[in-house]
């Protein structure tokens, strides 16, 4: 835990932070529950987002950190509390289920009376994917967004062109099996064929796992068009044999050491792939957006790949949640946004990837912002997330591995998970 020393109070700032009467002269200072990742970024090289808000209102910010799951079982049990101190949680869309967003206060109210600046300057799938039932629970804050890393020295190698539809990816993939120097050299690495990595290929079609009306869909033409398309680089060796066990860091080192032409991944892993002390290609790396379908590119010039991203609540028995507002405004602001990037956060308006100095420390900025256009959630946010998503990796991986045709699997994953399913 660290505390930003508390200063006294001041007369109000600019309007955008202004905070409504009677949170100001607090006793004590704002208290955030976060992962440490967000008060890095908010506090640290990028500047401090956090100065306006403490100029405007005269409190100061106290930060609790934990890691993702110990900072979920904390803030259950202080939201469940009759009251608690927290007066501005960090949570992650997932964690957001309907059950979960009776825990937090509706946004709505607040945005109607005192409104963040430029709101439809926020990417909307950020937004969307923030509200449970209509209500706005959180505002999302940071984002992990996927796009396709190619190395561009095998590519040359072999004579061929980045992949500009998916059907392209596969014929790549294909080209760039073989061995390299002694090094067996496969197309294309995912960290296994969990829900969320493959949903960015079925997205290529417009497909989707769960809708965001609670449907399962596995078995339409998107999904099955990805696991068709795993099971064939698979078949072709030109998808890792040993994929049920890869992990996202051996997907990093796959692609480090030259193990692998493509991934599917974070874009933010395109630092660690051209990282001149660890990688065998350091600067030959390039980050693109998932492409799309030729069947779809009418309507979506790029895939809508997915996105996660974590967004900021109020506790619904916290006890200052004016106060709370007014810090969720701030940080919410074009300049906060700005600094927290700066710094390395995922930034969820799409003018600061205008910034020409956000721009040049991001040599794939424009290509993220093409994706976040379009970008979605993998699935919605339930209290059985967590089985279905067990669920799809026992059928997605029968499907790769030949021991069920891909229709099979899917039909099958249907009919297990809508039990599952909200009514």
């Amino acid at each position: 835990m660290t505390a930003i020393t508390r200063r006294g109070a001041i007369g109000l700032g600019a309007a955008v932070l202004a905070a409504p009467r009677g949170v100001l002269a607090q006793d004590a200072p704002l208290s955030v529950l976060s992962h440490r990742v967000h008060q890095t970024v908010a506090t640290g090289a990028g500047g401090d987002a956090t100065a306006g808000f403490v100029r405007a209102t005269g409190a100061g910010v106290t930060w609790t950190t934990f890691d993702t799951g110990p900072l979920w079982d904390r803030l259950q049990r202080e939201a469940s509390l009759d009251a608690t101190s927290v007066d501005v949680a960090f949570i992650l869309n997932t964690q957001m289920t309907p059950r979960a967003a009776n825990l937090f206060e509706p946004l709505d109210p607040y945005m109607a009376r005192d409104p963040i600046e430029a709101p439809d300057d926020l990417f909307p799938g950020l937004v969307s994917g923030l509200k449970v039932a209509g209500a706005q629970v959180a505002m999302p804050v940071r984002h992990a967004s996927s796009g396709m890393h190619y190395n561009a020295a095998i590519l040359e190698e072999r004579g061929v062109q980045p992949p500009r539809t998916m059907e392209d990816l596969v014929e790549v993939a294909k080209r760039c099996t073989y061995r390299r120097e002694n090094t067996p050299v496969v197309g294309l690495v995912i960290p296994g064929v969990t829900y969320p990595n493959v949903i960015d290929i079925a997205r290529a079609w417009d497909g989707d796992f769960i809708t965001p009306d609670y449907r399962c869909v596995a078995d339409q033409p998107g999904m099955l068009n990805a696991i068709r398309l795993l099971r064939d680089l698979f078949q072709a060796g030109a998808f890792p044999r040993n994929f049920t066990a890869i992990s996202t860091e051996d997907v990093n080192t796959w692609m480090q050491q030259g193990r692998a032409a493509i991934a599917l991944n974070s874009m933010s892993r395109n630092r660690i792939y051209n990282d001149p002390q660890r990688s065998r290609f350091p600067d030959r790396f390039q980050t693109v957006a998932v492409p799309a379908s030729r069947t779809i590119q009418d309507r979506y010039p790029v895939a809508p790949a997915k996105v996660e991203f974590w967004g900021m609540a109020i506790p619904r028995n916290a006890r200052r949640k004016d106060l709370s507002w007014a810090f969720i405004k701030a940080l919410s602001s074009k300049d906060a946004t700005l600094t927290m990037a700066r710094g390395g956060n995922g930034p969820v308006r799409p003018s600061t990837y205008d910034d020409p100095s956000f721009k040049a420390s991001i040599p794939y900025a424009e290509e993220e912002r093409r994706v976040l256009q379009v970008a979605r959630v993998p699935l919605p946010a339930f209290d059985e997330a967590a089985r279905a998503a067990d669920l799809f990796k026992e059928e997605a991986e029968a499907a790769v591995l030949g021991m069920k045709t891909p229709e099979a699997a899917m039909a099958s994953l249907v009919q297990r998970v809508t039990p599952l399913l909200p009514r």
